[in-house]
């Protein structure tokens, strides 16, 4: 079982929503969306789902082609950020709908219900209804409807985006769990790469309306084969700034300099770009290949266990993400090091030079 989307692409009047894709998912797959807000995640679901139709291409699944099948004759579940439930079914009610839409026999209606409810800690409220829970438990009883209905393709769009921090942090680590055995395809948007790389599983990182590179999580990350790849999975953002290679050298606007370590060395003289996420900015030397910058604080985020700061680096706006408290004042000039080993270099096509 495969859900192919076959060069599918969606414009609303003179918008292009989401532009050619190309994208396969296999069979018991968790795969993620990354992405800014208005990236295309959720409308990409949509066309996933048969909600939307596609503008052009197609969508083929389990080897047929689905593309002008309505969403009621597709087996799919979706939740979504905002938690939708039936005001008027009590919780068992509303995780049952989908069960008695299919006329499931009742012994088997109850059997479902109570596995799901009793995974999503719901069996105390399955009395209530949605009005007298909190908005944890309104979620949770959305995913036990989605989940109860043993959908072939389970979308997730944001679920856990409005939920309390507590809360938030034990569904993802039950989601994987839940689905840890069942023989579906999962897609999962979320606007944050911690939580991608939580999953795990497969990330189509998206941007604009693209989807800029899809494969394993751990590797994407790693190796994002190009520059907006590689701003969509950093957070907070990843610091970029303009080089200038000439011999061994890589300079920064000739103040700050470096050696070119291993293939990098054989790179022409000219102009590149440097990337280097924030927790490879630190206030403290890391490493033998840390090198000093010196920036001009603009704001200093303090959360108790890390410290986030935000500072000029010759004209640059940049991050510094570094653990413990380090309290720098706004116009403060700080001393930071940044860990170029760390760091990505992509041509002026803004594609990756493997290093």
């Amino acid at each position: 079982m495969t859900l192919e989307l076959k060069h599918i692409s969606k414009r609303v009047g003179a918008d292009m929503h989401i532009h050619p894709t190309d994208l396969k998912l296999e069979r018991g797959s968790f795969n993620i969306l990354l992405g800014t807000t208005l990236a295309g995640k959720t409308t990409l679901m949509q066309l996933m789902a048969g909600i939307a139709k596609p503008t052009g291409g197609e969508i083929w699944f389990d080897g047929k082609d689905v593309t002008k099948t309505s969403v009621q004759k597709r087996n799919v579940s979706v939740v979504y950020q905002q938690f939708i439930n039936y005001p008027n079914y009590n919780v068992y009610e509303n995780i049952a709908s989908p069960l008695r839409v299919q006329r499931m026999a009742e012994s088997e209606i109850k059997s479902r219900v109570g596995k799901f409810a009793d995974l999503l800690r719901l069996t105390p409220m399955l009395g209530r209804k949605p009005s007298e829970l909190s908005g944890g438990q309104q979620q949770r009883t959305a995913l036990a409807r989605a989940l109860v209905k043993d959908a072939d393709l389970v979308l997730l769009d944001e679920p856990l985006a409005n939920l309390d921090f507590k809360l938030r942090e034990e569904l993802r680590e039950d989601l994987p769990k839940l689905f840890h055995d069942r023989d579906c395809i999962v897609v999962y948007a979320t606007t944050e790469p911690t939580e991608a790389l939580l999953f795990g599983g497969s990330t189509a990182a998206m941007s604009e309306g693209r989807v800029t590179q899809f494969g394993p999580t751990g590797e994407i990350y790693r190796k994002p084969q190009d520059l907006t790849t590689a701003r969509v999975f950093s957070e907070p953002p990843m610091n970029v700034a303009k080089v200038t290679k000439s011999g061994r050298k890589f300079s920064l606007d000739g103040i700050i300099n470096w050696e070119a370590a291993g293939s990098l060395g054989a790179l022409a003289d000219g102009a590149y770009t440097f990337g280097i996420r924030p927790h490879h900015v630190l206030p403290e030397k890391s490493s033998p290949s840390s090198i000093k910058v010196d920036g001009k604080v603009k704001v200093t985020e303090l959360s108790g266990s890390e410290s986030i700061i935000h500072f000029d680096m010759l004209g640059n706006p940049w991050v510094s993400l570094t653990h413990g408290i380090h309290a720098f004042s706004a116009g403060e000039k700080a001393e930071l090091y940044m860990d170029v080993a760390r760091g990505f270099y992509f041509g002026p096509d803004g594609r990756l030079i493997e290093a």
